[in-house]
């Protein structure tokens, strides 16, 4: 192996030890907090419409209109984009470690102001509403390329699909708690104030007091973030950044001795690598430039489009999810209940669906990754996506018969399925993996926004186009779309590019970052005739 860093080499061959373990709990609860807050919003949002959209003259309880809806739902997307953008960037300039606990701090302060929105009218509440939760996705957006470039650097190369995985995963459980913590906070609301179903008494199926019970729910996500702020501002920078980019290799094997076991080179060992990062330093190419579109331009393609293309499919599920709540009959007619009714029963129908649906698909992820490989991971994923898609298409009316609703729900859990354990997964762990390290955390910001701009595009795109083609089967200021069965051709299209684009993406598994990323080779890159003087430096120092 060409590359000279003993501090690297012993990093990739650690034992997997305990502080692995508490990098993965330090930077996963970052991603906990991340889906909690994310997730939160559709808990309450039918109870928003209630509170400040009620209409006496209707006979059905108040909701959000589709362009307030929108917003109060997609403002935190648009957020996070920006936020994957700018902190990417902005890891590789300051260090992974410094920016952490900024991204943090951001999403403690929007979290408490979320749920402190005020106005004097419902419009104002919502205006409020969605300025801070843009601006917690803001924060948001910029865990991304943090957590998985600082547990990509952390880890060894035996295990570090795993351990970013296992980062991944804790998403799953921030969506179950945040399902948990909306049931406990509905159903001790309803207890102490009961209130008569919507079409028994419009006006009092809505208690003043659960203009609460929302926001004690959003402001609740402010917890976790708050309790990791301290170990994250403990954690050293990761030994690659301070190797490779900041270049200091003394202070790289100083940090790594003090929280690592492993077994590091002396001074004068420590001396000549000095002066090989110092030569290296020279020979340097940058985002926009022929060199690293030449080593890593389809790579990047790769990771955008597949990112973009599974949160098209991923995040359009959100379309299915009140007729599978209905066929199944976990929500009954929404005038049938009170408010507060309504959200401890959606909250218990979305933690169901956490429990089930997401969960088992991540860690399943995290068990196999380093054994199949992400490429295998992958490419089955996206397969399997698409063949269940297809059977929710093909036979659609058939799904939408009364009595065939359990298999429709089979069907649409194992797409889910597939996708966590699949690119939902390796989406977010590759980028992290197989670009150089003074732009690992970059590339995985622009991977990662690629994505959830996927996400826009599922949740608001698909909003509109799955709505009925017959004007008068529209949800309520909705014009009609191209219907629910087209919508599931489109969706699995867009699985089959997702596969396609897979194969621009190289494996990752058991291969050291500097290998990957071919911050080996460029040691043996051709010095251009400026630095011709120092051509008389060794290159190649193998082990």
């Amino acid at each position: 192996m060409a590359h000279d860093h003993k501090v690297l080499d012993a990093l990739d061959a650690a034992k997997t030890q305990w502080y692995h373990f508490t990098a993965v709990v330090i930077a996963g609860m970052g991603f906990f907090t991340d889906a909690y807050d994310l997730f939160s919003i559709s808990l309450v949002t039918k109870l928003l419409g209630r509170i400040y959209y009620f209409d006496p003259s209707s006979k059905a309880p108040g909701s959000l209109p589709p362009n307030v809806s929108a917003a109060v739902n997609g403002v935190a997307f648009c957020g996070t984009l920006t936020g994957q953008l700018f902190f990417g960037w902005l890891g590789d300039k300051m260090g992974r470690k410094k920016v952490y606990g900024m991204t943090l701090m951001l999403m403690v302060i929007c979290c408490l102001a979320s749920g402190l929105s005020f106005g004097s009218n419902p419009k104002g509440v919502m205006a409020t509403l969605c300025f801070f939760r843009f601006w917690l996705g803001f924060g948001i957006g910029g865990d991304y390329p943090l957590s998985a470039t600082i547990m990509s650097e952390y880890a060894n190369k035996r295990t570090r699909g795993a351990f970013i995985a296992a980062v991944f995963a804790m998403q799953g459980f921030g969506n179950l708690t945040g399902g948990i913590v909306a049931i406990v906070v509905s159903a001790a609301f309803k207890a102490r104030f009961d209130a008569p179903a919507y079409k028994d008494d419009p006006a009092g199926s809505t208690v003043p007091q659960a203009d609460y019970a929302w926001r004690v729910v959003l402001m609740f996500g402010a917890i976790p973030a708050l309790l990791t702020y301290y170990w994250r501002m403990k954690m050293p920078e990761t030994a690659r950044y301070t190797a490779l980019v900041a270049k200091n290799a003394k202070k790289a094997t100083a940090d790594m001795a003090r929280v690592l076991n492993v077994e590091l080179a002396d001074e004068q060992r420590k001396a000549e690598e000095e002066k090989e990062l110092e030569r290296r330093a020279r020979e340097e190419y940058g985002l926009f430039s022929q060199e690293f579109a030449r080593r890593h331009g389809l790579h990047l393609l790769g990771t955008t489009v597949c990112w973009f293309m599974l949160d098209i499919a991923f995040y359009s599920q959100n379309l299915f999810q009140k007729d599978i709540y209905a066929a199944v009959n976990w929500l009954p007619k929404a005038e049938t209940m009170n408010a507060l009714e309504e959200m401890f029963r959606i909250s218990r129908a979305q933690t169901l669906v956490a429990l089930c649906g997401t969960i088992p698909g991540y860690w399943f992820t995290v068990f196999f990754i380093d054994i199949v490989g992400r490429f295998a991971i992958q490419l089955g994923g996206f397969f399997f996506m698409t063949a269940f898609m297809l059977g929710l298409a093909v036979p659609y009316h058939h799904w939408t018969t009364p009595g065939n609703h359990a298999g429709f729900v089979v069907m649409y859990a194992f797409t889910f399925f597939f996708a966590n354990f699949g690119p939902n997964s390796t989406t977010f762990i590759v980028p992290a993996e197989i670009f150089p390290a003074r732009l690992r955390s970059t590339c995985h910001g622009i991977s990662s926004a690629a994505g959830k701009s996927g996400a826009i595009v599922g949740s608001f795109g698909f909003l509109y186009a799955a709505q009925s083609t017959d004007p008068t089967k529209t949800d309520a200021g909705y014009p009609p779309g191209i219907g629910m069965r087209n919508s599931l051709f489109m969706l699995a299209g867009c699985n089959v590019v997702g596969f396609l684009f897979t194969f621009l993406v190289p494996e990752s598994k058991g291969k050291s970052l500097e290998e990957l990323s071919g911050e080996n080779d460029e040691e043996e890159a051709t010095p251009e005739p400026s630095h011709s003087n120092h051509q008389t430096v060794p290159t190649n120092l193998s082990e």
